[in-house]
């Protein structure tokens, strides 16, 4: 796997660049420098938010960005923009981006925007090579330059925590696009507890008997009909003491909680095999977990934070549970397990349990859950659920200012009862195809301790994409990461009531 590209602030453009990025608005097309509007108008770049054009008219190539209306363009649009000029230019070792001027965009602040540039520079220059050997003899782009003119040394801070937070997605897509056989799940808790530990965090591999040991009894059903052992692993960020004004004992702790299915046949339900194609990424909820955990100290964030990841594949083994079997998790709630495909929230309701353990000021999960979700909402948008209104406000407030897209749905407890079982606490399934996502939810709300703020995002839609879209590229996308730094990043001003 490749390093991310190098991301340079100057005040001017270098003269070194062989591609530069220009921003346009939609109404201001007239404005661009050296780029006459005629010659945009022929082309049809009418300045759209996500779109480009490419002028290879002299020694430079130029590339033209849309950025939509001035009214509205925002570090979201800038992100985007910076993504799609990264991958347009990929073959040109240097490349440089120009800033746009307060005159152009009189409300957008520099931090903010020089932010987003560098995220979507690195976001956008993506790419997983590590069965592509030759890949490395194709030139690709090195370095990057945002040209602010006289705002240099506030931008750089800036451009450091994109760098930050565009470089823990790159590892999320990483280890989202392993394959499932590569990355099981003793290599996946080792991988991420290296990268963990080197960035200065506690980590904590539960191995199988430790498991058994704390009564994880979802994960150990699931993990039955594999040939590989399962692992849990833990990880905790405690915040430097000058970063936090809080007394000892004091300091708040903010629970994620990730699922870590490394592959899912469907168990003894077997998926049709068209469906079983991508289900390595039936990990990306955990892998966004662990990404956001290693950016933590790099971003100084001021609040402390414990990871818990549960991680198995999900195979069709002679030992493997079966429709019917009935299983106890760890807060002694049984559970009736009638379809083996809907596993996931067998492993998330173990690590939801051990998280309010924790009695943290909130929990958010991230998981790849149910096709239900993805068929109410595509594969562009998360599903938002929660047991508080406030914190669930907080969290798709946070998503909105990270250019992740969320919606929020209900968790109607008159659907509760479609959960009932007639020969345990629950059944993992409702009943019937309808409304799939909200009883996955409401499945998941039992395992919360009642009085802690909780969000679920289902994330099975943007996860993992099948051609490019804006930053994010085919395969893994890192769907989640930047939502939780930016809640993370702010939480002190975004503490659940």
């Amino acid at each position: 796997m490749s390093d991310p590209l190098s991301v340079k602030i100057a005040k001017i453009l270098p003269a070194s660049a062989t591609a530069v990025g220009l921003t346009a608005c939609s109404d201001r097309l007239s404005k661009i420098p050296g780029v006459r509007k005629a010659t945009l108008t022929r082309s049809g770049f009418t300045g759209a938010a996500g779109s480009s054009l490419v002028l290879n008219d002299g020694e430079t190539t130029r590339v033209i960005l849309g950025l939509g209306p001035s009214a509205t363009a925002s570090p979201v649009s800038l992100r985007t923009a910076a993504a799609v000029f990264a991958r347009s230019v990929s073959a040109h070792r240097k490349v440089a981006f120009e800033f746009p001027s307060e005159s152009d965009l009189p409300g957008l602040d520099l931090t903010d925007g020089v932010r987003a540039v560098a995220e979507g520079l690195i976001l956008g220059s993506y790419s997983f090579d590590t069965y592509k050997p030759k890949a490395g003899e194709k030139p690709r782009t090195d370095s990057a330059t945002i040209a602010v003119g006289d705002e240099v040394t506030s931008a750089r801070v800036a451009a450091q925590r994109g760098i930050a937070t565009a470089t823990a997605v790159w590892f999320a897509r990483d280890l989202v696009n392993e394959p499932g056989g590569t990355l099981t799940p003793t290599v996946f808790a080792d991988r991420a507890a290296a990268k963990a530990e080197e960035a200065g965090l506690t980590t904590e591999i539960m191995t199988e008997k430790e498991i058994i040991a704390q009564g994880l009894g979802g994960l150990i059903a699931v993990n039955l009909g594999s040939e590989e052992p399962p692992r849990f692993l833990k990880l905790t960020y405690e915040p430097a003491t000058e970063l936090t004004e809080a007394l000892p004992g004091e300091l708040a702790t903010v629970a994620l909680v990730g699922k870590g299915i490394t592959f899912d046949s469907g168990g003894l339900s077997l998926k049709p095999a068209e469906s079983m194609m991508e289900m390595k990424c039936d990990m990306a909820g955990a892998a966004a977990v662990i990404a956001t955990m290693t950016a933590l100290p790099r971003l100084e964030v001021a609040v402390r934070v414990v990871a818990f990841t549960p991680m198995t594949d999900n195979m069709t083994g002679g030992k493997a549970q079966r429709p019917g079997d009935v299983y106890t998790a760890r807060n002694g709630t049984t559970v009736e397990v009638l379809n083996t495909d809907a596993e996931g929230r067998l492993v998330l309701a173990d690590a939801l349990v051990l998280a309010s353990e924790e009695e943290p000021a909130a929990i958010i999960d991230l998981a790849t859950l149910t096709g239900a979700c993805m068929v109410a909402l595509g594969n562009k948008i998360a599903g938002l659920m929660g047991n508080d209104g406030d914190f669930s406000d907080k969290v798709a407030q946070a998503a909105a200012n990270a250019g992740e897209r969320v919606w929020q749905l209900p968790l109607p407890q008159d659907y509760r009862k479609s959960l009932e079982s007639p020969v345990a606490d629950l059944k993992n399934i409702g009943g019937g195809r309808m409304g799939g996502a909200l009883t996955a939810g409401l499945f998941l709300q039992e395992f919360v301790q009642k009085g802690i703020p909780w969000v679920h995002l289902d994330i099975a839609g943007p996860a993992f994409l099948d051609a490019p879209d804006g930053e994010y590229p085919k395969g893994g996308t890192g769907f989640g990461v930047r939502t939780l730094l930016c809640l993370l990043e702010t939480w002190n001003d975004s503490t659940p009531d």
